[in-house]
């Protein structure tokens, strides 16, 4: 079977999956085996402590350090109130666009890298190529963090790390970092005749709100600033808020939502640091009245941005293997990049088929031609690792 129809086959089968996040994956791990198995590919499973859901590590070449690591998530978002004009997780094809949830984020390149896999596996590589498959990646890059903890001390370390998540087939060198926090505002209740016998849980929050945009006013004046990126500076955003039960009581308790994401030039812990001291204040001025005035933050998720310089050789290596002289960009998604940066310590970049303004989004689609591009390129990183090129050097 040539290339593209094989391609084409794998994506047909990967979109099959309803790999939505906190879902089994392992069916999907189990036909990803079934391909690479038989053509002699190392493979490592770590599974979660549920048993669901696992990760993939795929290696093919000699069992040495060095080589490259290519990198995908099997999750992706639901479509739960999304209208689509096909079914979901079937496969259409209409004037050269392939439709179907995963086909950008990120099944279309998995589909690809798991076609060069197979490829690489009969070629006779001085460099060995590995394919990392992940889970929960959707909810804060949470199922890697297992798998790059049992392999940071393996002797097959990679020189390069490509996480293939979309963007345009462009070399991506960062992304922001995200931590995302509830903050549990506690005040006291009481009827609403006496309100300021009571303190209003919401009003607390309200207040942290107030300090919240004063904080991006500084990060936006007084913070770094790069403009690789559509919005330059740290972002504080708040996405929910909730608390009360009824208008005539004084609500006890308020939850918000909160997150920071934040360029490299910024230390997220300080501003981390910032936010609890602003809670604290807000808290502290009502204690003599309400000793159980409180503002807490408490830490959902997160992860580590990316900023390889742009003059780190790993990018005139990938920029030769797409052979056009683009630029790097920076994205303002995140993806499990700066985890694998932290785990081996080697230039992590990001760079796949597709466009995130596609993703997440009822017809989800990727262009036929940015997986012939994705193909080309691994085409020749196989071959580069077929003449023992290294590609961070």
């Amino acid at each position: 079977m040539d290339a593209q129809a094989q391609i084409r086959q794998i994506l047909q089968q990967l979109i099959a999956f309803p790999t939505i996040s906190r879902q089994s994956n392992l069916a999907m791990l189990d036909y990803v085996e079934g391909l690479l198995r038989p053509l002699g590919v190392r493979l490592t499973r770590y599974v979660d402590d549920s048993g669901t859901c696992a990760n993939l590590w795929a290696s093919t070449g000699p069992a040495v350090p060095g080589g490259v690591v290519m990198s995908g998530h099997c999750d992706v978002v639901p479509v739960d109130g999304q209208t689509w004009r096909t079914e979901p997780f079937a496969l259409h094809e209409r004037d050269g666009f392939l439709y179907g949830r995963g086909t950008t984020d990120m099944k279309g390149f998995l589909a690809v890298a798991i076609n060069a896999m197979m490829r690489a596996a009969e070629r006779p590589l001085k460099q060995p190529l590995h394919l990392a498959l992940s889970y929960d990646e959707e909810i804060g890059c949470v199922g890697v963090r297992s798998m790059l903890k049992a392999r940071r001390d393996h002797p097959e370390r990679p020189d390069l790390c490509l996480i293939g998540e979309p963007t345009g087939m462009r070399i991506a060198t960062g992304h922001k970092g995200k931590r995302s926090f509830i903050a549990r505002c506690h005040g006291r209740e009481g009827h609403s005749a006496l309100a300021p016998n009571g303190l209003n849980a919401l009003h607390l929050g309200a207040a942290l709100i107030d300090r919240l945009q004063a904080r991006q006013q500084e990060l936006m004046s007084q913070g770094a600033c790069d403009p690789a990126y559509d919005i330059p500076y740290s972002t504080i955003h708040v996405g929910t808020m909730r608390g009360g039960t009824a208008l005539n009581i004084v609500p006890k308790q308020c939850d918000m939502e909160l997150e920071l994401r934040n360029i490299a030039g910024d230390d997220p812990d300080m501003i981390e640091q910032a936010i609890r001291a602003d809670a604290e204040a807000i808290a502290a001025q009502y204690r003599d009245r309400f000793p159980e005035a409180a503002i807490e933050l408490q830490e959902i998720t997160g992860y580590p941005g990316l900023d390889t310089p742009a003059t780190n050789p790993a990018v005139a290596f990938m920029r030769g293997l797409l052979r056009n002289d683009e630029p790097p960009i920076k994205v303002a998604f995140g993806t499990e990049a700066g985890l694998f940066h932290q785990a081996f310590d080697v230039p992590t970049l990001v760079c796949g088929p597709g466009h995130m303004a596609q993703g997440h989004k009822p017809d989800e689609f990727v262009a036929w031609e940015q997986l012939i591009r994705c193909h080309d390129m691994l085409t020749e990183l196989t071959e580069a690792l077929v003449s023992g090129k290294k590609p961070a050097s």
